[in-house]
């Protein structure tokens, strides 16, 4: 009767939390909105940039708002070309360098975005940051970060569902089941479920850096680079969040020319 009822609502959780992206056309798992998500969003970066280091005034720092404002309108142009202009209302744009030795970049849902200072000598060139600040960007056009918290919270159901249907064996069969389904589900769902995501924020990326008026072949130089510096300290790709340096740079390569030819559509900001 309990895994009964359980499947029940397990159905209706997928049924009435699949949302179409915009951008992507997908229909994907969302059990949180953006207005749930961008207040907290835009609160957390408030706070993160009162407790680090904000670079203002600099010539890189310049480069980056500069950049960041080129990317901003390449996905008001691309949203606008797909017939989701009103998609954007609600982000608030901002570009922010921080001092750091972290070679990283992240955007939070609504556009919040931060480029840390150690990145810089690895993207080299506005083209490098291009590609940085696109893929970001696009994580947060796709939502990806919804997406990650719902699958986090539908893995939790799952996993209760797994106690439920198991709390009749012996606490021995019962700790089988729960790190089988731990290991099972880490590897065979999530780890694999953020990799496509990074996959889709650099097809994305490229076109948005393609619309920007950056070339999307310098994306490839981009990552030699990254693989370069990160050289044997990468885990196995199947237990990684990433694609492997070098699935990236192939998968990069086969993407660039319909980045290319979407830009051609879209129109390229001069």
């Amino acid at each position: 009767m309990k895994k009964n009822i359980f499947l029940g609502i397990l159905m209706l959780v997928l049924v009435y939390s699949c949302a179409t992206n915009p951008i992507t056309g997908k229909k994907v798992l969302n059990l949180v909105s953006n207005s749930e998500l961008f207040p907290s969003a835009f609160q957390q970066y408030g706070t993160f940039l009162k407790e680090n280091k904000v670079i203002s005034g600099t010539a890189d720092a310049k480069k980056v708002e500069v950049v960041g404002m080129k990317i901003k309108a390449a996905a008001e142009k691309y949203l606008k070309y797909l017939g989701q202009g009103e998609y954007l209302k609600d982000y608030r744009w901002e570009y922010k360098l921080i001092d750091s030795k972290e070679v990283n970049a992240w955007c939070m849902p609504g556009g919040k975005i931060v480029v840390y200072s150690g990145i810089l000598p690895v993207t080299k060139n506005d083209a490098g940051l291009a590609t940085v600040m696109g893929h970001e960007v696009s994580h947060a056009l796709a939502n990806h970060g919804a997406q990650r918290m719902s699958a986090s919270q539908l893995q939790e159901i799952v996993g209760a569902g797994v106690s439920v249907a198991t709390s009749g064996k012996s606490q021995q069969t019962q700790q089988i089941w729960s790190q089988a389904y731990g290991i099972g589900s880490q590897v065979g769902v999530m780890l694999p479920f953020s990799r496509n995501h990074e996959t889709e924020a650099d097809k994305i990326g490229l076109t948005l850096m393609a619309i920007a008026g950056y070339n999307p072949e310098e994306s490839i130089t981009f990552w030699s680079r990254m693989a370069a510096q990160s050289s044997g300290q990468a885990p196995p790709e199947f237990m990684s969040t990433h694609p492997s340096d070098a699935t990236r740079i192939a998968n990069l390569q086969a993407l660039i020319p319909e980045a290319k030819a979407t830009a051609a559509k879209v129109g390229i900001i001069k």
